[in-house]
């Protein structure tokens, strides 16, 4: 699984407009997480993996602050989440997840990039279940087995850990991130996470032919472009 998530890691190009629009994206998603369960990290767990994800995407100080600082005060936008599922090239699937203040313009802006590129909206759970929700924390090492056996000892509920290239990687559930990161860091202090997040991964994969390649970037970055868009997972395998 190890190096298969290595090949399922997206990244984004950090062009001008798409950094604003990722500062935009961690504003809306601190704003809500600070609102829904306050504005101190210290008391708000979710709040302080979500402000370390933002930085380590080098997200600037004064857009976090300025979230939480309007996350502090009374009324402003009821964001909520909307999750829009579907199919692509081969039967591959696809999630899409949102923050929204409107409906219909949201699901509007999705449903036009499933249809303008042959994609297929299907109901909501129609491919969730075929996704994995991790904690994933990855460091340099080599010994998977001492690292099992603390995280067993701390009562984690770890799904599994690997050793490969001087690398291990752990994976546990979402709900248990906390934990996990608390565990490994009491036993080792001098660690360095080189990943730490949640996550879905895919439980199979799907290849998708190269003649469906354009069409496939052309939906992923239609969706980019959708402001409410704020995360995209998919089990498609693309040719290099």
């Amino acid at each position: 699984m190890g190096r298969d998530f290595e090949n399922r890691k997206h990244s984004i190009m950090k062009t001008a407009s798409q950094k604003s629009k990722l500062y935009s994206k961690y504003g809306k998603q601190l704003y809500v997480c600070a609102k829904n369960g306050g504005a101190d990290p210290v008391a708000n767990g979710a709040l302080k993996l979500l402000i370390d994800k933002a930085k380590k995407e080098q997200v600037p100080g004064h857009v976090i602050d300025k979230a939480l600082e309007k996350a502090s005060g009374t009324g402003g936008e009821d964001f909520v989440t909307a999750r829009y599922e579907g199919f692509g090239p081969n039967g591959c699937s696809v999630m899409v997840d949102c923050l929204t203040d409107n409906y219909t313009r949201t699901i509007t802006d999705v449903r036009n990039c499933f249809t303008k590129t042959g994609f297929k909206m299907g109901a909501p759970g129609a491919v969730s279940h075929l996704f994995d929700h991790l904690a994933i924390f990855q460091f340099p090492g080599n010994e998977s087995e001492t690292i099992l056996e603390t995280l067993m000892e701390a009562e984690v509920d770890v799904t599994e850990v690997e050793a490969e290239e001087g690398r291990i990687t752990v994976f546990a559930p979402a709900a248990e991130y906390s934990k996990t990161k608390q565990a490994l860091l009491a036993a080792f202090p001098e660690i360095v996470f080189e990943t730490e997040q949640v996550t879905f991964l895919p439980q199979g994969r799907v290849e998708v032919s190269p003649d469906d390649v354009p069409m496939f970037d052309k939906f992923i970055n239609m969706l980019n472009d959708c402001d409410d868009v704020q995360e995209i997972f998919h089990n498609a395998i693309l040719p290099e």
